[in-house]
């Protein structure tokens, strides 16, 4: 395991509810059996309301529209791009909000 994984799954994993798994080549991470952040290349992806996730792409230099793979995904996902795994850490509110959107998410 990556100093960088083990950074960002000891930061999501403190949250209530949260568990870890693998799906493909991702390490997501789940709350309700519902995907809200997984690890992909150099970044963290995460679900978040659509306006949410446009403020934050126009709003901050880290931010940018989640594609895993070089795929696009949807509205509601971004990616946050941080050089430093550790400051991850400064998103933790972000990370909560994201979680607690997926929570309240009714099954598609």
């Amino acid at each position: 395991m990556t100093n960088r994984k083990a950074q960002i799954e000891a930061l999501l994993l403190q949250l209530p509810g949260v568990s870890a798994r693998k799906i493909s080549d991702l390490d997501a991470f789940f709350v309700n059996d519902k995907m809200f952040a997984c690890i992909s290349g150099n970044g963290v992806g995460l679900r978040v309301p659509a306006a949410t996730a446009s403020e934050l792409q126009f709003s901050r230099s880290d931010v940018v529209p989640f594609q895993p793979r070089g795929m696009s995904s949807t509205r509601e996902w971004i990616q946050i791009d941080r050089a430093d795994a550790a400051d991850y850490a400064q998103d933790l509110e972000l990370f909560r909000a994201s979680l607690e959107f997926v929570r309240g998410a009714r099954a598609r």
